[in-house]
């Protein structure tokens, strides 16, 4: 069984830019089933590639994780039964002294949110943090892409008191 260790953060500043060596993957999203503590996902990237992916675990620091590659056609397929809104994003890979950071930058519904997300081998690990990352949002649901998705609200933009009780 796989374990997904990762923290997240708000990218503050365009700096990270500067430290792109490869250009970004777009990726489309969407989650097939959604409760607290697990998620179905199917993710399918600008190169045709995809992968759906089982995610069991009421943390959001450590869970469970399943991956699976799927052909592009099923991806669009289960893309069609999606629950709430497909997230479309673009995700960077920048190396800061010796940890693999992934920046996504958000299009669509969410365009303007930028986070940044780095795998760790241990809950303990505290990795340096680049100067262009912010307030940690590890751990925060409205910040978590299955959120992001059945919300289909950016957590910048929240849903008026209104109507989030309708």
């Amino acid at each position: 069984m796989a374990k997904e260790i990762e923290r997240k953060f708000l990218v503050t500043t365009d700096a990270w830019q500067d430290k792109l060596s490869e250009p970004g993957t777009r990726l489309r999203q969407a989650y097939i089933a959604s409760m607290d503590d697990r998620s179905v996902r199917i993710r399918l990237r600008d190169d045709g590639t995809a992968m759906l992916t089982i995610k069991v675990g009421a943390g959001l620091l450590c869970r469970d994780e399943f991956e699976f590659p799927v052909s592009a056609e099923d991806a669009e397929e289960m893309m069609s039964h999606a629950i709430g809104t497909v997230i479309d994003k673009t995700r960077f890979v920048i190396d800061h002294e010796g940890y693999r950071w992934e920046v996504d930058r958000y299009n669509g519904v969410h365009a303007g949110l930028v986070v940044a997300e780095v795998e760790l081998a241990s809950t303990a690990e505290n990795p340096p943090l680049p100067d262009w990352v912010g307030r940690e949002v590890t751990g925060l649901r409205a910040f978590s892409n299955q959120s992001l998705a059945t919300r289909g609200e950016s957590p910048r933009h929240p849903v008026p008191p209104r109507l989030a009780t309708a």
